[in-house]
């Protein structure tokens, strides 16, 4: 058997070793749409023959006592033993007819279902994308780039109806809502950017201050 590992990293190991579901199945993906195909299930003789020999020691012990703990021991080494190159063999068989699932693009190396295979070019969608395909998402790109610009534009026009110098809190400092730029919260009705005045010389007044800053009036 070849030493080359094909599909290593994108198949994924079902197998199990002992029990009654004892056997060997691998599922390989593709690539690029990452849709599965499984091999068939080979049952591993040796593993079921296992379990079932720890079942019945298990549920007679006194009628086999040590001499069917140590058949038993000797069966599952025999199972260990045999896994490993059972499971090689299982593996490669499973390869070779994942080989007829899959294609192999030769610029980028991946494997790829026949839904996602150019096979006029002999190579990944990925790579050698359909032109029909393209075409329509480039349509559909320049309709999308042209709406947004007309889009911007008109929103550029409606720039000199919009105050940038007023003041805005998206915010609100006493409930926390979001104001949306709004004057006043609408969840508490407090008056939002709009700074005090001093009631003596009409100068603004930060928030929070006791004094007026330029008379030193006492709110």
């Amino acid at each position: 058997m070849s030493n080359e590992i094909y599909f290593s990293n994108n198949y994924r190991d079902l197998c199990e070793q002992q029990g009654t579901g004892s056997g060997f199945q691998f599922e390989f993906s593709c690539n690029r749409c990452h849709d599965t195909w499984r091999s068939a299930f080979q049952p591993y003789t040796s593993g079921r023959m296992a379990g079932w020999a720890d079942r019945v020691v298990g549920s007679a012990w006194g009628a086999f006592g040590r001499a069917g703990s140590e058949a038993s021991s000797a069966l599952g080494g025999m199972v260990g033993a045999n896994w490993g190159p059972a499971k090689d063999a299982a593996f490669q068989q499973a390869v070779d007819t994942a080989k007829n699932h899959f294609n192999r693009c030769g610029r980028c190396t991946t494997y790829v279902c026949a839904r996602c295979w150019n096979a006029a070019q002999g190579l990944c969608l990925t790579c050698a994308p359909d032109t029909a395909a393209e075409a329509l998402a480039a349509q559909q790109r320049g309709l999308n780039d042209a709406v947004s610009q007309q889009a911007y534009e008109t929103g550029a026009a409606q720039a000199s109806s919009f105050d940038t110098t007023r003041r805005r809190q998206l915010v609100c400092p006493q409930c926390s809502t979001e104001t949306h730029g709004a004057r006043f919260c609408p969840g508490c009705g407090h008056r939002l950017a709009q700074p005090d005045h001093c009631t003596s010389c009409n100068a603004e007044v930060p928030e929070g201050a006791a004094f007026c800053p330029d008379c030193g009036t006492r709110r």
